[in-house]
């Protein structure tokens, strides 16, 4: 793991602020002061910031928070708005957010102390489900969008001004469920098996649809309930449970990938030979 990674993985610190501590010469590895921002830290490392040995975490810790509107999902904003972790307790302001949910969105956010659980959280394609409200009826077009999928080469309504992507595919919802509408208005609860940048404000964007609310309710099968806005939870005892099944699953799928990665290497090297 990267040495910023690996700091802000296991100490208070952010990835930005790691790197100013190294730039400040107050990182060592294995007693020797760091100058290589892009180290790999191996399980046999010992680092320490200022001295003070950083340990990593072995238990793994996972935490539902039901995120408020109005509130960053990153560790600092140079605009000075608040962020999760002002929000949060002291002693999850080293855990990593599972995913995003953009400034204007709520709801559920799955949160872990593992570098490991987040990534394979996010790489997986669990459903996402959410509660969200248009400020137009549904129509027969949206509806066929949310069955077959969409392929836009000008994605850029709903995203965000700054955003850089442009285009964006949106594979075929896995759910959706029209609750109710009127004149101005369409409530829905839909599924998603990915989480790609302001997806659901761009599709529904696409058909000059603003989006008005946005709730995440469950991810992967961990559902919001009735926990209250900017309140926590952890893992109860099967989710735990379900997450190590999940993780054994994915660990082996990691090491097939990388066996037939190094295969594939090696074929591609006896042919350049020939």
């Amino acid at each position: 793991m990267r040495i910023n990674k690996y700091i802000a993985h296991n100490s208070k610190y952010s990835r930005r602020e790691a790197d100013k501590l190294i730039e400040d010469g107050l990182v060592s590895v294995n007693k020797k002061v760091l100058t290589d921002f892009s180290y790999d830290v191996k399980d046999s490392d010992f680092v320490t910031i200022k001295g003070k040995l950083i340990k990593p975490n072995k238990e793994i810790t996972v935490i539902v928070y039901n995120k408020p509107k109005g509130v960053l999902v990153t560790k600092k904003d140079d605009r000075g708005r608040a962020t999760i972790y002002h929000k949060l307790p002291g002693k999850f302001r080293h855990f990593i957010p599972v995913g995003r949910l953009d400034f204007a969105s709520e709801g559920l956010l799955i949160m872990t102390d593992s570098p490991e659980v987040a990534t394979a959280m996010m790489e997986a394609p669990l459903q996402r489900i959410y509660n969200l409200k248009i400020d137009k009826p549904i129509t027969s077009e949206m509806i066929t969008a949310m069955q077959e999928g969409l392929v836009l080469e000008d994605a850029s309504k709903g995203a965000h001004e700054k955003s850089n992507i442009t285009s964006m595919e949106f594979a075929p919802f896995s759910y959706f469920e029209i609750r109710s509408q009127g004149k101005n208005y369409t409530k829905l609860r839909v599924g998603i098996m990915e989480g790609k940048n302001r997806e659901l404000r761009r599709f529904f964007g696409h058909f000059d649809a603003n989006i008005l609310d946005l709730k995440r309710v469950a991810y992967g099968g961990i559902e919001l309930n009735n926990l209250p806005t900017n309140k926590t939870r952890y893992f109860t005892r099967r989710e735990y449970d379900d997450l190590h099944k999940f993780l054994k699953e994915y660990r082996k799928y990691k090491k097939q990938e990388a066996k037939a990665k190094a295969k594939q290497q090696e074929e591609d090297t006896d042919f350049e030979d020939i």
